[in-house]
């Protein structure tokens, strides 16, 4: 049976949960952040990823209704978060629409759900299950580590590609530098909730379990994209990736 790990040692199986399964090694990814993507590609990338970051605040609601008043921390930064994403300055998804509409698309395309490919819609539900269902410990290790957290290190390679090979310009972009910031500081926070709260030797094995799977889901939503999209016109041997 598993014993009580300390705060270094839980700190480091969570970090080591997730290492290896990060999306930057998704093959869209390699493309997005090498300049093979074309703009099309981008905006149906966007049309996509707003379903999984649109409703997240709705997943953060529903994990604040059911975290317990003595978690004051975690509340009020389930709270801040919400916040930050629909009104504290730009509604991130407006940031989002407008890089897509830079792409080329339209936010009537962006909105409508049926422009979101089936392992994408997966990606959504799972999120709400998990916010409506998992222990509230549980469910910070699953959003705001095992996904959330991993956003910094993936934009930090991609935005780059998108000012110097595509020539976007510091406003289109905005979306993705807000984030680097952010969610480097939300995923540290929801590391040190994870940290605290979990107390016992069974709530810290489903936190590394599930942010394992959090980080498996989100590399299978950026996998598919290139399936979907991508591969008829870039093969993996194009990517330096065996196919």
């Amino acid at each position: 049976m598993a014993e009580l790990m300390n705060r270094d040692a839980f700190r480091s199986a969570l970090e080591e949960a997730i290492k290896g399964k990060s999306a930057n090694k998704a093959p869209f990814s390699v493309a997005w952040a090498s300049g093979k993507l074309s703009r099309a590609h981008l905006a149906r990338w966007a049309e996509n990823h707003y379903h999984y970051v649109g409703p997240f605040a709705d997943y953060l609601a529903y994990l604040y209704a059911r975290t317990p008043d003595h978690m004051t921390e975690a509340k009020d930064f389930l709270l801040a978060n919400m916040y930050e994403e629909e009104i504290g300055g730009d509604r991130h998804t407006d940031l989002l629409i407008r890089f897509a509409e830079a792409c080329g698309t339209t936010r009537e395309r962006v909105t409508n759900p049926d422009n979101m490919s089936p392992t994408t819609r997966g990606l959504q539900a799972w999120c709400y299950s998990v916010a409506m269902r998992e222990d509230p410990v549980v469910a910070v290790a699953a959003l705001v580590v095992g996904l959330e957290s991993q956003v910094p290190s993936i934009y930090r390679k991609q935005t780059p590609t998108l000012r110097e090979q595509y020539q976007f310009t510091d406003e289109e972009v905005e979306f993705f530098d807000l984030h680097i910031v952010s969610d480097e500081i939300h995923g540290e926070r929801g590391y040190q909730i994870v940290l605290e709260n979990a107390t016992t030797p069974e709530l810290q094995q489903r936190c590394l379990k599930i942010c394992e799977i959090g980080a498996q889901m989100r590399l299978l939503y950026t996998t598919a994209l290139y399936y979907d999209y991508v591969e008829k016109e870039i093969p993996l041997p194009e990517l330096g990736l065996a196919a």
